[in-house]
């Protein structure tokens, strides 16, 4: 006789990591913390999809995170307002503008993954070692299935 939990449908699987995404929303707060000012899901957005490709376009950063371009713009001059995005002309297409993280945003962006790992690490401290393999194997999986293998610094960064 199998004594094995079945295994979870995609539909149930999902309805849990929606609900840890909910925690984690929660737990993290959007960044507001440790920035300059608060900071929206959309702006951390707009640095974590410029940081996994310095020199993205708007147009092409609009497409990237399903927005209109002139939301795009929005969020890019209040980010550029705090100082954690630079706006530079390509020297190719000079009627192209190209977006780079400054030193604050990839400071910014740094604390901000340092903070969530210091409190991920403390949650995961509780869970058994059995379970915290668990997680890391299914997490991993995840981020194949999604696309996005190899370490956090090459998923394309949409929070």
């Amino acid at each position: 006789m199998d004594l094995r939990p079945a295994s979870p449908s995609p539909s149930e699987a999902a309805l849990c990591a929606s609900g840890v995404v909910e925690l984690l929303e929660v737990l993290w707060g959007f960044g507001r913390d440790l920035s300059t000012g608060p900071i929206s899901p959309s702006q951390l957005r707009v640095l974590l999809a410029v940081e996994g490709t310095q020199g993205i376009n708007q147009r092409s950063l609009a497409e990237v995170l399903d927005s209109s371009p002139p939301s795009v713009s929005r969020l890019c001059d209040r980010l550029q307002a705090v100082g954690f995005l630079q706006r530079r002309v390509n020297p190719e297409r000079r009627r192209e503008v190209e977006l780079h993280l400054t030193e604050h945003g990839r400071i910014f962006l740094e604390r901000l993954r340092e903070q969530r790992e210091r409190e991920l690490a403390a949650i995961l401290a509780t869970m058994s070692p059995a379970h915290r393999a668990a997680l890391t194997t299914g997490l991993t999986a995840f981020q194949a299935a999604a696309g996005r293998e190899g370490t956090s610094d090459s998923v394309a960064r949409t929070a």
